[in-house]
């Protein structure tokens, strides 16, 4: 019987809340009629300053009534009550203290509002606000992170990217890079968004030791969603991911500035004295040399710097009355990427066999530059119609400049190791050969220019719909000009198969289309349905793409905490150029067989990519502390599929949509405060993802051990089948000082299937295939500076000092990043390992004001 009323007592409660603002309005219409209208507008935010949506805005006793957008912001139309008695505006959300306030018509201002998080217990029921600003339990595959645990998680740079490699689904098996691929995707098929203008990433990188840092800086991101799969029709076309940031909205002067020994970062963000100009703006600096001084096999003199500005100013435009109506918002950044190396030598020991091991050892010559410079900026014009009726236009434009300047000979001797523990030779060479030398030039220089224009509109004709669509329009114009000569010699012999010339010259212009629409609708209390389409079309290769999506959630009446989610849609990837530049070119002319041409291929198709997604989502209290459990299951088949191989981070597209693929995998997440005050979280991953390349086959041979013929190869392992892939976060603080907290960081993934170039038979298969582990720990102790109250405060004044020490890779782990291919004068080739970095110690100072 108890349980029973405890049930009826929380759906009770949801349904008087859910359906407030219908009530409200009901329970008004017989109110006095008011003798005129006068505007008012204003933002809602929460205690941590972040902006609320769907908060319910009325007035007492009058009839109608609001929401509030994405950004928190309103407007409304209130009526002079008869009497002279004051109008009371009420604000209600879910979770959190209903805001009452009176008004003072006879001085029209933009109001500022700010909700508190309401714990209080209905019987047995706890109602607790959300800080994420995202109900998860509506939405598939969504994970709302916060960007300060990225300045807390020990990671070698710092990166904000390595906190998603802690999420079930994504793998990163590299430390020195930004990249990650997604539920069996490449890194290529991710979207990035920052305030709805798409991010793009530099396209000749080849190597993790020449990347920068990712395009996020946490010190100006409000909020971060990140979507694994099944995301709705708003976002573009990409068959892997999205990742969308909110930049923050100062609500006074703040500032601050970070220092370690790979580099550092500082930001600014104010508000105008009238409230109408905000501005934020961060620089970070990454010189990665102590770190890649601690690769094993590359010695030489490193000289790496990345540095890059980012800035966001936003400026409300709107009437005295209403100045949040029409607002402004300009995103412009720049990024600078320099890598110089000076190879001197290398050494690798890898085994041949069971018992047998080997050592190739590299004498270098000659130095290489790599440098990327990428400029992108942004508009985005909103505007209030009405209350329910909000348009945005949306302008952007990036250029990339990017060149690969190589001039490297490197000798090579090969040596069979001793490895009888026993023997006084241990570990020294007991035969070496002179295996030959190879030679690399390359003078390449990419530019790339994109412009998009792109308006959107949201309508929400009541507390339970949501219209949203779009349109955008896109021009591309690429420039790429390659020229490479290589050649490898054994024994003083050079065969024409390992000379080879490439040169090509190739410009890409372009347009594309795209749109969308969607609606979210509230059927009940208890179950919410988006469904809705988008369409691309891309003027290279003359196809038009439609991908209908629909989600679905639910949850139960009976027990709140617990929604059930799914999830189905047909998505599509237009290739870009790198899809289209095969890595097999052609040749010139018969009478310099040695030189190649790289192709385009325009009429490549889109890939498209089919997704069946459910899961649940569980809230509960343990240790009398909130935690989530999410887990779903998910299967992707793919058809009209470029293949692609990866060497370290470049990936080399086939250009052919000559493949089937399917990737099939389980996620599960629990995350919560193990320890009081501190979030942890625990993230498994489970995949199989395979493709079936069409004329594929495979050597058979009989009994005797001679060949028979060949056969089709079938569905093998695509370059990112990680089987299993494991990410736990953990914080903990001293029991009664939580300014001393110390982090574990853990990451595992099992082994990728590296293949070696020119030998078919061998990819998709588990010869190389490696294990990942890393494990970072950190310290840190906060000394807070802070004075007693608010208004003693002043403006860059010193606040806190977070000191923190790291030491990276505690178990010493030879993790690798993919292997170079050596072939001796008998065509027998070797797989020599690229490892990553060692143990190491840094140090990092964030200094708040």
């Amino acid at each position: 019987m108890q349980e029973r009323n405890q049930m009826k007592q929380r759906l009770l409660c949801k349904v008087l809340i859910m359906f407030w603002l219908l009530i409200f309005s009901y329970s008004t219409a017989l109110a006095q009629p008011t003798a005129s209208r006068l505007p008012i507008s204003g933002t809602v935010r929460d205690a941590d300053g972040h902006p609320l949506d769907l908060v319910g805005i009325g007035v007492e006793g009058q009839p109608g009534g609001t929401t509030t957008d994405e950004q928190g912001h309103f407007s409304l139309n209130v009526g002079r009550p008869a009497g002279n008695r004051t109008p009371v505006l009420i604000a209600r959300r879910l979770g959190f203290h209903t805001l009452r306030v009176p008004l003072n018509l006879s001085e029209p201002r933009e109001l500022s509002l700010t909700l508190q998080p309401d714990s209080r217990a209905i019987g047995n029921v706890t109602v607790r606000g959300r800080t994420d600003n995202t109900d998860t339990r509506e939405q598939v595959s969504i994970t709302p992170l916060d960007p300060r645990a990225a300045k807390e998680l020990p990671s070698a740079f710092g990166d904000f990217n390595k906190i998603l490699t802690t999420l079930p689904g994504v793998v990163a098996n590299n430390e020195l890079t930004s990249t990650y691929s997604v539920r069996g995707g490449n890194y290529d098929e991710n979207l990035v968004y920052v305030n709805g203008i798409e991010v793009y990433r530099p396209f000749l990188v080849t190597s993790a030791q020449q990347e920068g840092l990712s395009f996020v800086n946490p010190d100006l991101v409000s909020k971060v969603e990140f979507s694994s799969g099944g995301w709705q029709p708003k976002y573009g076309d990409k068959l892997s991911s999205v990742l969308s940031l909110d930049y923050k909205t100062p609500q006074r002067f703040e500032a601050s500035a970070t220092g370690s020994l790979v580099g550092g970062t500082a930001h600014v963000g104010a508000i105008s004295a009238n409230k109408r100009i905000t501005y934020l703006a961060g620089v970070r600096y990454k010189n990665a040399q102590y770190v890649l001084n601690s690769l094993k096999q590359n010695q030489g003199g490193y000289n790496p710097t990345f540095y890059d500005g980012q800035a966001y100013v936003s400026a409300a435009l709107g009437p005295q009355d209403n100045p949040e109506r029409t607002t402004l918002g300009l995103l412009t950044t720049f990024a600078h990427n320099a890598f110089r190396f000076t190879p001197e030598s290398g050494q690798s020991t890898f085994s041949t066999s069971v018992n047998q091991f080997s050592r190739l050892t590299i004498f270098y010559d000659g130095h290489e530059r790599m440098q990327y410079d990428t400029y992108q900026g942004g508009l985005n014009l909103r505007h209030n119609f009405t209350p329910k009726l909000q348009g945005e236009l949306l302008a952007g434009a990036m250029i990339s400049r990017e060149l690969e300047y190589r001039d490297v000979e490197a000798n090579y001797l090969l040596s069979d190791i001793n490895r009888d523990p026993n023997s006084p030779d241990f570990n020294l060479p007991t035969r070496v050969r002179d295996l030959g030398s190879r030679f690399n030039n390359s003078r390449n220089n990419l530019t790339a220019r994109i412009a998009t224009l792109e308006a959107r509109g949201r309508w929400t004709p009541g507390t339970r719909h949501v219209v949203r669509w779009g349109a955008k329009a896109g021009r591309e114009k690429i420039e790429d000009t390659l020229n490479e000569y290589s050649f490898a010699d054994s024994a003083d012999y050079v065969p024409d198969a390992r000379r080879t010339r490439l040169l090509s010259n190739l410009n890409l212009s372009s347009y594309r289309y795209q749109g969308y629409a969607q609606h979210t609708i509230e059927l009940d209390s208890t179950q919410t349905l988006t469904y809705g389409v988008r369409f691309h079309y891309w003027t290279v290769n003359q196809q038009l793409v439609i991908s209908p999506r629909v989600q679905y959630a639910y949850t139960s009446p009976r027990h709140p905490n617990v929604s059930w989610k799914a999830a189905t849609g047909v998505y599509y990837q237009p290739p870009f150029y790198r899809e289209l530049r095969s890595q097999v070119g052609t040749r010139l002319s018969a009478s310099d067989p040695l030189v190649i041409q790289a192709q385009l291929n325009p009429e490549l198709r889109a890939q498209r990519s089919l997704h069946f997604i459910v899961g649940n989502e569980i809230r509960f209290k343990q240790f009398g502390r909130d935690f989530r459990f999410t887990g779903e299951a998910y299967y992707k088949y793919l058809t009209d599929v470029v293949p692609y191989d990866i060497d370290n981070v470049r990936l080399r597209y086939f250009a052919k949509n000559n493949a089937r693929a399917y990737a099939a995998g389980v996620d599960a997440r629990v995350s919560g405060e193990f320890v009081k005050g501190a979030e942890s979280w625990f993230s498994l991953g489970v995949l199989t993802t395979r493709e079936n390349l069409d004329g594929d086959s495979i050597n058979t041979y009989n009994d005797a051990g001679q060949k028979s013929g060949r056969v089709p190869k079938g569905y093998i392992r695509r370059p990112s089948d990680q089987r299993l892939n494991l990410g736990i976060f953990f914080q903990d603080h001293l029991p009664d000082n939580p300014s001393v907290r110390g982090y574990v960081n853990v990451v595992f993934g099992t082994g990728l299937p590296f293949s070696p170039p020119d030998l078919p038979d061998l990819r998709g298969t588990s010869k190389l295939s490696r294990s990942y582990k890393r494990v970072d720990l950190g310290f840190s102790k906060v000394i807070s500076l802070r004075n007693a109250t608010e208004a003693t405060r002043k403006p860059g004044q010193l606040e806190s000092l977070w000191i923190g020490l790291e030491l990276l890779n505690v178990l010493a782990a030879n993790n690798v990043a993919g292997y170079n291919y050596v072939q001796d004068i008998n065509g027998v080739t070797y797989s020599v390992p690229n490892y990553l970095s060692q143990r190491l110690v840094n140090l990092r100072v964030i200094a708040r004001f």
